[in-house]
């Protein structure tokens, strides 16, 4: 206990742990389950994006979708190299599930995981055109750039350094779709569809920050796995999304 104690204090205080051989057992945990909602969330989101390469309406935004269902699967592949490490017989894992499975359009579960995987609650909608596509991964993108800010920060130093090479391509995909919806905006057509987009995406991104107050985050923080609130990692989000869509009329 008094192990497991100054430990915890070593990680408070902005410590790093470096290999499996000296992570304590609910730590391990923790770590574990981070790396499972990461890499379950970008094989979930790959898939997603697979399906919408033949809703793009031109070349270049097809090597954009392209370009996104294709690292994103890279990330996946990254990260579950480090779960590796810790066991995890990752040919199983990346078998397990049915990544392009999805719920009904007009589910609404919040942040409520579901369906056996640990994919953020988002995941789980489809993507049912173009517009709807280009909106989901602004709003998503944004999203990601703000949790990328903690998961570059995580105290398991190969996980962090893995994040660190994952983020700039992250932010380039979010940039995709800035992109994307300048061009829809374009057109009246694009426009309204775009708006329509947002009233569904919107509350759906919002609910992968997860609940105000969060017991787990507590728990995450003690293990320098966490640095910032939900509440806080929100509030950034809305920001970036309202100077995002406020210039082009959307917000």
């Amino acid at each position: 206990m008094t192990e497991t104690m100054n430990i915890e204090d070593y990680l408070a205080q902005g410590g790093v742990l470096t290999s499996p051989g000296n992570v304590p057992a609910r730590y391990r945990g923790e770590l574990l389950r981070l790396m499972g909602s990461f890499v379950d969330s970008e094989l979930a989101a790959s898939a997603g994006f697979a399906g919408s390469i033949n809703f793009a309406p031109g070349i270049k935004e097809r090597i954009a979708a392209s370009r996104i269902t294709l690292e994103k699967a890279d990330h996946a592949e990254r990260v579950l190299a480090v779960m590796a490490d810790f066991g995890t017989d990752t040919a199983r894992y990346q078998r397990q599930h049915d990544w392009a499975a999805r719920v009904a359009r007009d589910a609404d579960f919040g942040s409520t995981r579901t369906g056996g995987d640990m994919r953020l609650s988002v995941f789980h909608y489809p993507i049912t055109g173009w517009a709807d596509a280009v909106v989901m991964n602004v709003l998503m993108g944004l999203a990601t750039g703000v949790q990328m800010t903690e998961l570059t920060r995580v105290s398991y130093a190969p996980l962090a350094e893995v994040f660190r090479e994952i983020a700039p391509r992250e932010a380039r995909h979010a940039a995709l779709g800035v992109e994307g919806l300048d061009q829809l905006v374009a057109t009246d057509e694009g426009k309204a569809q775009a708006k329509a987009a947002i009233a569904y995406w919107r509350p759906r991104v919002a609910a992968t920050f997860g609940v105000a107050n969060s017991a787990r985050y507590d728990t995450q923080a003690k293990f320098g796995l966490r640095h910032a609130t939900n509440e806080t990692l929100h509030a950034r989000w809305d920001a970036l999304v309202a100077e995002t869509l406020g210039p082009i009329g959307l917000n």
